[in-house]
């Protein structure tokens, strides 16, 4: 999929949270291509050099973990130091918390639950509080978006059975409406977009599942029935993030190829 045609960053810097691999690198190539400065960050250090490769002289990369307040902190001076005003911030860090006891309520352990908060909500809420006291203190106009699941208002009981995941991608569209509604006056603009199952890290157990490729082809029919690839959030990602989308906040877009709306057959 190629890039919004016209669609200029030029003089504009964003930090994508969540931003070395997968959706997040790939909107962070995209806006670069654009003319945008990016600070991407991300947990391990592997994974940051590759970004940066990647990214070239309108990137830099910086490791930390998302669910530490200080990571955001950091990422916000160094994008300042390094490009001036900052534009926006892209979300992106989140995961499954099937590994710590996420699952169906009956089966949930109490560390299952509290790490995919803390992973996916608490994550948020940290670079968003930093994001907008940036946006305050400077007196600018700036946009965060969010990342969310169609699983936070679509679910889908037989195969995506993660009871806090989706209590967590859910909270994510009410939290970014309530701070979306507060610093409206500002010209603070916040937004959710909300994808399907797409080809990513976390979904490697979905991707590698015969059963849930085949269910896909009904439950995500666009485009011959497939997950998608991170290219496909691109466009609503610029859409969402150019300065001239300044009359569009608190919205929840789904980029799903169909999920929402199709019942999907086993």
């Amino acid at each position: 999929m190629g890039n919004l045609a016209d669609m200029n960053f030029k003089k504009t810097t964003y930090i994508i949270m969540g931003g070395t691999t997968g959706m997040g690198l790939s909107a962070a190539l995209a806006l670069c291509d654009n003319g945008a400065n990016v600070l991407v960050v991300g947990r391990s250090l592997e994974s940051c050099e590759k970004a940066e490769k990647q990214l070239g002289n309108r990137g830099i990369a910086l490791s930390g973990d998302a669910t530490d307040a200080t990571t955001m902190q950091k990422a916000i001076q160094l994008a300042h130091d390094n490009f001036g005003i900052i534009s926006g911030l892209f979300h992106v860090a989140g995961g499954s918390g099937r590994r710590w006891g996420d699952g169906p309520l009956d089966k949930i352990t109490l560390e299952g639950w509290n790490k995919t908060m803390e992973l996916n909500l608490t994550s948020m809420m940290l670079s968003n509080k930093a994001m907008v006291n940036y946006f305050l203190t400077h007196k600018t106009a700036g946009t965060i978006l969010n990342m969310g699941s169609v699983l936070g208002y679509s679910p889908s009981p037989k195969y995506f059975v993660t009871h806090a995941y989706a209590a967590a991608k859910s909270a994510i569209i009410g939290f970014t409406k309530s701070i979306a509604a507060y610093y409206a006056e500002y010209n603070i603009r916040v937004n959710v977009i909300a994808p399907s199952l797409f080809i990513t890290p976390m979904a490697k157990r979905a991707a590698e599942d015969e059963n849930i490729l085949s269910f896909l082809k009904t439950k995500q029919p666009l485009d011959g029935g497939r997950p998608g690839g991170s290219e496909d959030i691109n466009n609503a990602v610029l859409m969402f993030l150019h300065p001239d989308s300044k009359f569009i906040t608190g919205q929840v877009l789904a980029v799903d190829g169909g999920w929402t709306l199709s019942e999907g057959q086993y």
